[in-house]
């Protein structure tokens, strides 16, 4: 069987993972494009609508460092299925909570459950696909989050001439329960337990330079992306008096030509070195992120379709400066440290900010001092030595 059959033979596991990836990163994001409704609807602040951000990455933040404790004892199928299942079941209360105490618990939980696909996720597809068809699986089951931010904001707002925010959380909650479901009864994968990682894997790296320098340029790489795209749409409804669903059409568009700049990337940071690229990638968000704040009319459409390409620019060079810190025996727990509190900060700390300052008449200055920020930590790349962690003869 030659690999293009071996590839399409495989097709069936990796489909069904990317589809729940799908639900799982679009329940994370979902109520971005609905801000502006949620605001209006429930009379919150833009302080309020900002936190929920928080309460969510700090869920998935929890669970996704636990996670391995977690696979170790119900084996990575039947943690991915609880995921979908948990993830969902806590949006669809989530949809029916009327204070925002109520929904902010609804949302942590739902953060929670959606931390622990990723870790299993990513083990279950390299167990069902061949090696050499790992880049080809990987590429397809990482078009989920793009796809989401595309696709998002476009069923948002067709669903809303049909239905309130309310009933769409709901639906999408119970689509990600089926499906999670359906995983379990359904999918084929080879099933095994996961490992958790021990506290003589954790500590060497508490004291190796780059490991913190990724988790702040991860941070920044977060913030450029999911932190700008949190607020974005309400940010566009109420400082720019765009309508809603022109505001969310925009964002959609302007997600299009991100599906194939990873692999572009990929090449050129192989071409021109991780560090270089790193560094062109967060000053050239840095600066489309200031724009954002700085800039309106058409000037500001512009920098909002040009955003996105850049910010989705700089996470092939830096998982691959990850990969490269130290022995591949460490890989696995350098990611599992560094992309939560990378995802706590920029996509749960920043949108708080933003909404912190959007409360006080100074939105455009959420956008420009992300920007600056970026810009100002551009220069760490510099500073990345590779392969820095002595290699062990076990993490776990």
């Amino acid at each position: 069987m030659n690999n293009t059959q071996t590839f399409q033979s495989q097709l069936r596991p990796l489909l069904f993972l990317t589809a729940i990836f799908f639900l799982n990163f679009s329940i994370r994001i979902i109520i971005s494009p609905l801000l502006p409704t949620i605001l209006q609807d429930m009379s919150l602040t833009g302080d309020q609508a900002g936190s929920l951000f928080l309460v969510s990455a700090s869920g998935y933040f929890i669970t996704l460092i636990c996670s391995g404790f977690i696979s170790e004892i119900l084996l990575h199928k039947k943690t991915i299925g609880l995921s979908a299942i948990v993830t969902g079941f806590f949006f669809i209360i989530t949809g029916l909570c009327n204070s925002l105490t109520m929904m902010r618990a609804g949302i942590f939980i739902t953060g929670m459950g959606a931390g622990l696909y990723l870790p299993s996720g990513i083990a279950l597809l390299t167990a069902s696909t061949s090696p050499q068809n790992w880049g080809k699986a990987i590429g397809v089951h990482e078009l989920a989050p793009n796809l989401s931010f595309l696709l998002s904001p476009i069923v948002c707002e067709a669903l809303l001439l049909f239905m309130s925010w309310r009933s769409i959380l709901m639906l999408t909650g119970m689509v990600s329960v089926v499906l999670g479901i359906n995983f379990l009864k359904f999918s084929k994968a080879v099933d095994f337990p996961g490992q958790a990682p021990m506290l003589r894997a954790i500590v060497p790296l508490l004291f190796i330079r780059s490991f913190w320098i990724m988790i702040v340029l991860f941070t920044m790489g977060v913030i450029s992306s999911l932190g700008v795209y949190a607020m974005l749409p309400l940010y566009l409804v109420n400082e720019h008096g765009m309508p809603q669903p022109e505001a969310n059409t925009l964002i959609a568009l302007s997600r299009i030509l991100t599906l194939p700049v990873p692999f572009a990337v990929g090449w050129i940071s192989d071409r021109y070195g991780i560090k270089k690229t790193l560094s062109t990638a967060l000053i050239l968000s840095g600066l489309a992120t200031l724009g954002i704040g700085l800039l309106s009319g058409t000037g500001l459409k512009t920098v909002i379709f040009l955003q996105p390409l850049l910010s989705v620019s700089f996470f092939p060079p830096a998982f691959s400066a990850l990969s490269s810190i130290g022995a591949k025996e460490t890989r696995n727990i350098i990611v599992s440290l560094t992309v939560p509190a990378a995802f706590l900060m920029g996509a749960g700390g920043a949108p708080a900010l933003m909404g912190f300052l959007a409360d006080r008449g100074f939105f455009s200055m959420g956008f420009t001092g992300a920007g600056i920020a970026i810009l100002m930590f551009a220069f760490l790349p510099i500073f990345l030595k590779f392969n820095e962690i002595p290699n062990q003869n076990s993490v776990f």
